[in-house]
């Protein structure tokens, strides 16, 4: 393992039950990454979804991925403490078979563009080498103490 959890933890902000990837095994600087999400039955999502038949819910799967892209990105991040990512877009995403307790999600994800805070990747989630689920995500970098905008300010505006 290039990166374990003690060392994810140091660069992302996530943490348990919503930290979704347990180990790096490549990284390329600016390019690509390779991450590890061993799915175990004691994942609390498991006991509602669906009770008999644990199936990992694929926005979740899709937050693997974004996490271990996010963690790519940070990490060549001077003042990463005072950063965070949001999501802005979620392109071409498609689920080719279920994750199931016992699976090992391999995270593949590429850097098309970085510019002015804003990152495109694609990626791509396998289990034993067999296509799980892929998607296109946008996100953009902003500092932590940015203003938040006002929910109710929001959505009145939306209506």
């Amino acid at each position: 393992m290039l990166l374990d959890i003690n060392d994810i933890q140091k660069i992302l902000p996530h943490r348990y039950p919503f930290l979704l990837i347990d180990g790096i095994e490549e990284m390329e600087r600016w390019k690509r990454i390779v991450g590890i999400k061993n799915v175990t039955m004691n994942e609390s999502y498991f006991q509602g979804h669906f009770p008999g038949k644990p199936v990992m819910p694929g926005v979740l799967i899709i937050e693997s991925m974004a996490q271990t892209g996010g963690l790519l990105l940070l990490r060549e991040v001077p003042d990463r403490e005072n950063k965070i990512l949001y999501f802005v877009a979620i392109d071409d995403a498609r689920f080719r078979r279920p994750v199931i307790p016992g699976d090992q999600l391999r995270l593949e994800m590429h850097v098309i563009a970085w510019r002015g805070g804003f990152c495109k990747l694609e990626g791509r989630a396998t289990v034993n080498g067999e296509l799980a689920a892929e998607a296109t995500l946008m996100c953009k970098m902003i500092d932590r103490e940015e203003e938040q905008p006002d929910a109710a300010a929001t959505a009145e505006k939306a209506q």
